[in-house]
């Protein structure tokens, strides 16, 4: 799910950028460094959306640098248990699959797929095919999973998939 989330950060700044563009250069620095990161309290960082305040730098003692506490708003995507979420096939084995939602990446187990989807390691590429053949899960796929279980750690999130009840798994 998506949240709208005000956070804080420290930047630290060479004194070569002290000058009259001092604040465009903290508002890139800050998309450099955030945009794109996973945070395991907020989630995956996808874009700052606003800098609301840059509080005064202080001098790092021996460096020369100087350190600028920012406040700002940036939407982030944390998934949660029971979510529903579509994503893409990135590779399939005989174990499972793995899909992305975003940044999330996601595997589903054989144990979370439904009964009549068997692997066939002879297909190429290599898929989970319904035994009257009609349907067909393989790489590039956009499946519909539901997430049964997440993991976070500091710098990243891990989930564990279902295709396994109504209105999931493969839809075109």
């Amino acid at each position: 799910m998506f949240f709208h989330i005000p956070m804080e950060r420290e930047i630290k700044l060479h004194p070569q950028y002290m000058g009259p563009n001092l604040n465009h250069v903290l508002k890139q620095r800050l998309n450099e460094e955030v945009e794109g990161t996973c945070s395991g309290q907020y989630g995956f960082i996808i874009t700052v959306i606003t800098v609301d305040t840059i509080g005064k730098g202080k001098v790092q003692e021996g460096t020369g640098f100087v350190v600028f506490p920012v406040k700002f708003k940036a939407i982030v995507f944390k998934p949660f248990k029971g979510e529903v979420l579509d994503a893409v096939v990135t590779q399939v084995s005989k174990m499972g699959f793995f899909a992305e939602a975003g940044p999330l990446q996601i595997f589903v187990s054989t144990h979370l797929i439904p009964s009549h989807l068997v692997f066939d390691p002879h297909s190429n590429p290599p898929s989970f095919i319904a035994k009257d053949e009609t349907v067909r899960i393989c790489k590039d796929n956009e499946v519909r999973v539901k997430i049964v279980g997440t993991r976070v750690d500091a710098t990243e999130i891990f989930s564990i998939g279902s295709i396994k009840e109504d209105f999931l798994g493969i839809y075109n």
